[in-house]
Parts: structure tokens; sequence; C-alpha cells
């Protein structure tokens, strides 16, 4: 049984990859990100050119992931939404999403298929970003375990939020609106996290903690990585898949 699910899921991933980069969509997607990171990046190398020494305890690349996450933060705000606005939502408009109920295919092969080709594309969006690390490398200021960290904090968040747009989009009849339920519902969460800098010490306090991208991002560019934050993630993916699964199987039995 296994099996068969992880066959039908390969096949369903296939099929997704190829609609996502034969369609233009996921090469504006990686045009863009790419223009907007590169230039983020090029003005914090040149703000620790013009520090000098003073910026020595902070290279480039953990300013990057860190100290600057917030527009990391709002680049996966977008990112992650629309790479997800298609998975559910243009198969319903279009009425292919017929064809792929009537074949033999559980619904948890059609929902995880199509969930680790959009994961798929995240991260061959973020893997250009590795150049970062090779014009510095000659710097001294690399390190390859606190590098490794730092994108597996993207990883991370990127998996969750995936899981939450691919859900949206199973619930919505358009890409609009499951491109804005996205936006909405992760864009509620970072506001969430930025309780942890307003809010008195309590658990309230502690639970904007919890869900901060800033505090996420900032402890992986150190090379930490709370197990709490390790949890939130994979567990939010996961329920927001096994919710998208259920949907689709009521689409079946409707």
């Amino acid at each position: 049984m296994k099996f068969e699910l992880l066959r039908g899921s390969w096949v369903v991933c296939k099929r997704e990859l190829l609609s996502l980069w034969v369609t233009p969509l996921a090469w504006v997607l990686l045009t863009a990100f790419l223009l907007v990171q590169g230039g983020v990046f090029y003005s914090i190398v040149l703000h620790s050119a013009a520090m000098g020494t003073k910026a020595d305890l902070v290279g480039p690349l953990q300013a990057y992931f860190g100290q600057q996450s917030v527009l990391l933060s709002m680049t996966l705000l977008l990112l992650c939404p629309a790479l997800t606005m298609r998975t559910f939502a243009e198969e319903r408009r279009t009425g292919t999403i017929e064809i792929l109920l009537t074949a033999p295919l559980r619904s948890a092969s059609l929902v995880l298929g199509k969930y680790c080709a959009v994961l798929s594309t995240y991260l061959v969006i973020w893997m250009p970003t590795l150049l970062y690390a090779v014009l510095l490398r000659d710097t001294g200021v690399v390190d390859a375990n606190v590098l490794g960290i730092s994108y597996l904090g993207i990883a991370l968040v990127g998996s969750s939020y995936l899981g939450l747009g691919t859900l949206m989009s199973a619930l919505a009849k358009s890409q609009l609106v499951a491109l804005l339920a996205s936006v909405f519902l992760q864009f509620g969460l970072f506001v969430l996290g930025i309780g942890e800098y307003v809010l008195d010490d309590g658990i309230l306090r502690d639970l904007s903690a919890y869900l901060s991208l800033t505090t996420l991002f900032e402890e992986t560019s150190r090379g930490l990585l709370d197990s709490r934050h390790l949890v939130l993630h994979l567990s939010l993916g996961a329920w927001a898949l096994y919710v998208t699964t259920r949907v689709v199987e009521s689409w079946r039995s409707s």
C-alpha cells in the first residue's frame, strides 16, 4: 500500500512539475525572486564593506539570513502562495480535476504529489542563492554548518507555508482567491510573531516567540535550530496536507 501511495505521488509530482516549468509561472517567480534577493544581498555586502571592522562580528550571510530576516519573511509571504495557488484551484476551474479524481489514484497520492512538486520548485528557486556563499568563500566569513542550518530554516518554513497554500488552493475555486487567502493566512501568522516585540512577558509573548519567523531566522543564522520551531512547522505542514486530503476525498464522495 505504501508503494502504491509513493508511485501515485511520483506520477502526480512529475505531471505538476511539468505544468509548473512549461508555463511561465515558475520562471517568472524564479527571475523576480533572484532580482529581489540579489539586490538585498548586494546592499548588505556594500553596507558590510562600508562598516569595515565594525561588521566583522556579523558577516553578510548572517545579516542576510538573520538581521535582515524581515525581508526573507516578506518574500516567503508572496512566493509560497504564488507557487501553490494553482495546485487545485486551476484544476477545478478547468475541469481537469474530474480526470484526476476518476484516475486510479488515492487522494493522499494526489495531494502528496502536488505538494512535493511545489516544494521541489521552492527549493530549486532558492538554490542559486548558494552563489552568495561561493562569492564570499575567500573572505573567511562563511561557516558551512551555519549556512546549512540557515537553509534548513528556509526549507522548514517553506514546508509549512506551502502546505497551508495547498490547502487554501483546495478550498478556493480560483487562483486569485487561493493566492489572497494564503497571503492573508500567512501574514496573520507573521503578525502574531511580531507580538514577541510588543507584548509584556507572559504566555502570549512566549506564544508569539514560538510563531515568530524573525526569531527562527535569527537563530538559524547563528547555527541554532530550536526543536520547538521544528515541531511547529512540520506539524503545521502535516496538518494542512491531512485536511487537504480530507477535502479531496469529499469531492470524490459528492
